[in-house]
């Protein structure tokens, strides 16, 4: 049923901000240091075990599938508007930092695609 797919996912984002909270205060930052980063890992090697004991029913895996999809774009956008508010908030350095890392997220993609074309083709 769809509702343990939504039990599952609960029950990993539980685990993962506990464990996000727990990461944060052991390094001394009073914030959740990558919880819903660790519930979706959570989720994803939950449901990968359970589907291979073959104690993951189709109508429980359609749930995990849909909340999963609903989830990471969620998630995405949070993590998006927070880096952006940082970054107008945290000054030059920060602007710098982020142009940076999109530029080489950018020369990344290009030089894989421009790999891909020469390996791939026949």
């Amino acid at each position: 049923m769809a509702i343990y797919g939504t039990a599952l996912l609960s029950l990993c984002l539980l685990v993962g901000l506990a464990t996000g909270r727990l990461l944060g205060a052991a390094l001394g930052i009073d914030a959740d240091v990558g919880g819903v980063g660790i519930a979706m890992l959570l989720l994803v090697l939950a449901s990968d075990r359970l589907r291979a004991c073959g104690r993951l029913p189709a109508a429980t895996e359609s749930g995990v599938v849909f909340w999963g999809s609903i989830y990471v774009p969620v998630v995405v956008a949070m993590a998006a508007s927070q880096n952006v508010l940082g970054a107008l908030s945290g000054g030059v350095m920060a602007l710098l930092a982020g142009l940076v890392s999109v530029a080489a997220g950018f020369a990344a993609v290009a030089l894989l695609a421009r790999s891909g074309r020469k390996g791939g083709a026949a």
